[in-house]
């Protein structure tokens, strides 16, 4: 996926139940839980602890999760409808080749016994070609097959829409070779960092171990594993430059490209990773590749093969025996994120099957929950909302109209992508055995590593989409000018049929808002509408849009989280900037949907109210110490309370709602309070 496509929600917050909970004798209104707001609370101190407080209480983490929200519950949801289709697919696999595939991937995914019985034997081939390794001149070929497989190691390449020509699929050369989350965590002092790092090299040792070194030979391969990464990320980009698009483009041709590390043998790592011929590509970081340029010449063959063999096992250690499995859910998930326990066996399966098979899957659970109805319904609230960013792209005071007619025009060439493609991937290519788990994982991902890589040099497809229909998330695409919702995302609690019109807005079209405003935060507004890296402002707008965008990196760098970590305001800038925009725009969308009507009150709660509640519910989240320190450190999202109580604290129409005084908490007020859209 394109490093610039934005997740209105991590990937952490896929997990379990429905919206509506049994809080006792709670009054109702269809699509609020009112039982889980904590009376005790004031809403203008903290929103998040009014609106979430009693449910944060009464939904401890399951100890298979990390973290656990209202996105969670819904992924939950979402995940037991997958089950029933894939065990009715494993059970009567011959309907159609579809159904077959799944059902066939699913239920050797399910087989551990078969699983256990053949060790590493699945695997051994690679790692003997691997082993066979004869001199520097092999690297290039092993490295090229290792990323049809994807397996992370040394750099990364795919395609990708070329930033100033969005119409034309070019190569994509990237940094990549990490086993930690990204490059700050191998030079982090502070005591927390050192453990991880050391924690860290003791996971490979066991995993070295178990693939049959004696412990010293096992210490002595993951050290060097360790310091061969570590230089790697020292001329890597850190996470908050990357988001800058400018800084990740740099289109070159072949031969310079490869110059950049000559010593590598280019040729034989194309026709390896069996790229079509190109003239040119994007290379995002070239002093990544001008640093690992030393590392090819000098670093000993031996390490290269331990570094490749343990990525490759330890990237599948869900198809190995379940000695792999259980230590990479040790570090990864127990270490890293604070799950107590490992997900069932089932849980993980799903996602397997979602993830090398998602749109065959998807077709089916498309057909279960979504359809035709909710497509149109959905549509209708997204074209609300861009009628409310064109009134609000006019209204502004401190833009040129040079420059908002620019704007303007950009809105109006957007995309709208509403639950599931028109046309669906075609699997038809991709062999999937029963009983062979970790084949049917290899398989799996080297058939979508050569889509993207055939793609090279064709147009671009507008029409495909990045997420799987189930997935509870939504995302704008700069290059493609596009928002995209996923079925899976519009179902309650981001969306009801029964639910008055204020609590949609405040949930889905909020989330609607967002997407939208991706398209004008600081990233997306360096794109024009047709998707092309483009400067359409004049000198004098950008700088008052740079100031603007300031003041929130300012207010959300303010923030501690967990341990004393504070939010990274200018990483998190794009997300805080379309959570902010996201909801004054559904604001505004619902105010001229009701045509000045103004919904009477229900249990004590006036529209208003009801409206930023259904908002910060969506919200609500219990997550681990830490997870939520590797959220701080590493996601371009801020954490869920800061989310909710960020936003709020920047809209006068909040203080209004709840008749918060001027000097309360969730009050900026008007000299400090954050807008750009």
């Amino acid at each position: 996926m394109s490093y610039l496509i934005r997740p209105i929600a991590l990937a952490g917050l896929l997990a379990a139940a429905c919206f509506a909970q049994d809080h006792g004798s709670a009054p109702a209104i269809r699509g609020l839980d009112l039982g889980a707001i904590d009376r005790a609370s004031n809403p203008c101190d903290n929103f998040y602890q009014y609106a979430c407080g009693t449910w944060l209480k009464s939904n401890p983490i399951p100890p298979d999760q990390a973290r656990w929200g209202r996105f969670s519950e819904l992924a939950e949801r979402n995940r037991e409808i997958l089950h029933q289709i894939l065990e009715r697919a494993a059970a009567n696999p011959g309907s159609d080749a579809d159904h077959q595939k799944i059902g066939d991937y699913y239920a050797s995914c399910m087989d551990e016994k078969t699983i256990e019985s053949k060790g590493l034997a699945p695997v051994q081939p690679e790692l003997n070609r691997i082993r066979a390794m004869q001199g520097p001149q092999d690297l290039a070929a092993v490295v090229g097959h290792l990323h049809r497989l994807g397996v992370n190691v040394l750099f990364n390449f795919t395609s990708g829409p070329d930033f100033k020509e969005s119409t034309l699929e070019i190569g994509q050369a990237d940094q990549g070779g990490l086993g930690l989350p990204e490059k700050d965590y191998y030079f982090r002092t502070d005591a927390k960092a050192e453990e991880t790092r050391k924690r860290y090299v003791e996971h490979l040792a066991k995993v070295f171990t178990m693939m049959g070194s004696n412990t010293e030979a096992a210490r002595h391969s993951a050290e060097s594993v360790m310091k061969l990464e570590t230089a790697l990320a020292k001329v890597s980009m850190d996470v908050t430059s990357r988001r800058n698009p400018v800084a990740v483009y740099h289109k070159m041709k072949l031969a310079e490209f490869e110059a950049l590390a000559d010593s590598f043998n280019w040729s034989r790592y194309f026709a390896a990773i069996q790229a079509p011929p190109m003239e040119s590509l994007n290379v995002a970081v070239p002093d990544f590749f001008k640093g690992a340029e030393p590392l090819l010449k000098s670093e000993p063959l031996d390490v290269w093969k331990d570094y490749f063999s343990v990525h490759l096992v330890d990237g599948q250690a869900a198809f190995l025996p379940k000695q792999f499995d259980q230590e990479s859910f040790n570090f990864y998930g127990k270490f890293l994120t604070g799950a107590k326990e490992q997900k069932t066996r089932w849980k993980r399966c799903v996602s397997s099957v979602d993830g090398d098979l998602g749109f065959a899957l998807g077709k089916f659970y498309v057909e279960q929950t979504f359809g035709a109805e909710g497509k149109q319904r959905t549509l209708a609230m997204v074209h609300q909302i861009e009628a409310a960013m064109e009134r609000d792209l006019n209204q502004l005071t401190w833009m040129t109209p040079d420059t908002k007619k620019r704007a303007v025009e950009k809105l109006h060439e957007i995309t709208n992508k509403i639950g599931y493609p028109d046309k669906w991937r075609d699997y038809s290519a991709l062999r999937i055995v029963r009983g062979d788990a970790l084949g049917n994982s290899l398989r799996g991902t080297e058939f979508e590593v050569n889509r993207l890589i055939q793609k090279i040099g064709k147009p671009v497809d507008r029409t495909e989409w990045e997420m799987t229909p189930p997935t509870v998330n939504a995302y704008y695409d700069p290059t493609m000018n596009n928002i995209n919702f996923p079925a899976g995302i519009l179902q309650p609690p981001f969306f009801s049929r029964d639910a008055g019109d204020e609590v949609n807005y405040g949930a889905i079209g909020a989330v609607i808002g967002h997407e939208l405003t991706h398209g004008f935060d600081d990233e997306g507004s360096q794109f024009d509408g047709k998707g092309n890296l483009n400067d359409w402002w004049t000198k004098e707008d950008r700088t008052a849009f740079d100031q603007r965008e300031k003041c929130f990196v300012d207010e959300y760098s303010a923030f501690q989280g967990a341990g004393g970590v504070h939010e990274n305001g200018k990483l998190t800038l794009g997300e805080n900037t379309a959570d902010n925009g996201g909801l004054r725009l559904a604001s505004m969308a619902l105010i001229a949907d009701l045509a000045g009507r103004t919904l009477p009150k229900q249990e004590g709660l006036t529209m208003e109210q009801r409206f930023f509640l259904a908002f910060g519910q969506i919200w609500c989240s219990n997550e681990t110490d830490e997870v939520a320190r590797l959220y701080l450190q590493t996601d371009p999202h801020s954490l869920p309370e800061f989310r909710v109580n960020g936003v709020v604290s920047n809209m006068p129409e909040f203080q209004k709602a709840f008749g918060c005084k001027a000097n309360a908490a969730m009050v900026r007020g008007e000299a400090k309070s954050c807008r750009t859209w």
